[in-house]
């Protein structure tokens, strides 16, 4: 499989305006995330903005840059325009505010696409083990079905835990591969009310009835979202 890897950056963040190009350890936020999708060592790695500054930073970083329509939706619609008139099977979608992300979970959201010949998209999860995450709105759960399959994701608290040691909730890990024919198609789903209420994108494939494979292990990522975030990160790096 020829598989893209891409990264979705834009400067205008509500909470954190500039957040790519943020400095932690010495360099811009993106260029640690570059870094770590080159460790990944899946495929070319492609950095899709509507902004020069993002631009020039991953070019420096190493990345291909495509430049995007500044009014995407969402991270996925921006990849979709990217890779238009490029030639690949799947492309991975990387957070661009995930500098800490591990190179193995890029790695391993591909593993369903060898197993499931018809498969439009996948993504990860890992076991939740404390009480304060399955009850945060900012982690969001998933349930899968027998197949390994998303069921359904939610802010809320699911499965409700009636029997605790019926089942471990799953934190869901907010790294997407799509095939590159479903991802075009994808951008002109229309959103659907579980999305809209949730704010969770991914409903939006379940609505219109995708499948989307779930594959759980120790994926724990970082996500940057605030300054806050970002010292934290640096802490780490340190």
């Amino acid at each position: 499989m020829k598989v893209i890897v891409g990264i979705p950056a834009r400067f205008a963040s509500t909470r954190f305006p500039g957040k790519p190009l943020a400095m932690l350890a010495g360099r811009p936020m993106l260029a640690h995330v570059v870094e770590r999708a080159k460790q990944a060592d899946v495929g070319e790695v492609l950095v899709a903005t509507d902004d020069a500054r993002i631009a020039e930073a991953a070019s420096s970083a190493g990345a291909m840059v495509r430049m995007t329509h500044a009014d995407h939706a969402s991270g996925s619609d921006r990849l979709a325009e990217a890779i238009s008139e490029l030639d690949c099977d799947i492309v991975v979608n990387v957070q661009g505010d995930e500098p800490l992300i591990n190179p193995a979970a890029i790695r391993a959201v591909l593993e369903p696409f060898a197993a499931e010949p018809d498969l439009p998209m996948a993504t990860l999860a890992h076991p939740i083990f404390e009480e304060f995450q399955l009850n945060d709105p900012n982690a969001v759960k998933v349930v899968c079905d027998a197949k390994g399959h998303a069921l359904y994701f939610s802010r809320a608290p699911i499965p409700y835990l009636r029997v605790e040691s019926a089942t471990t909730p799953l934190k869901h890990v907010g790294l997407y591969a799509y095939r590159r024919d479903f991802l075009l198609h994808y951008s002109s789903l229309t959103p659907s009310p579980l999305e809209l209420a949730e704010q969770l994108e991914q409903l939006r494939v379940l609505h219109h009835g995708h499948a989307i494979a779930v594959t759980v292990g120790d994926f724990h990522c970082i996500g940057i979202d605030t300054p806050a975030d970002l010292a934290r990160a640096e802490a780490l790096l340190a």
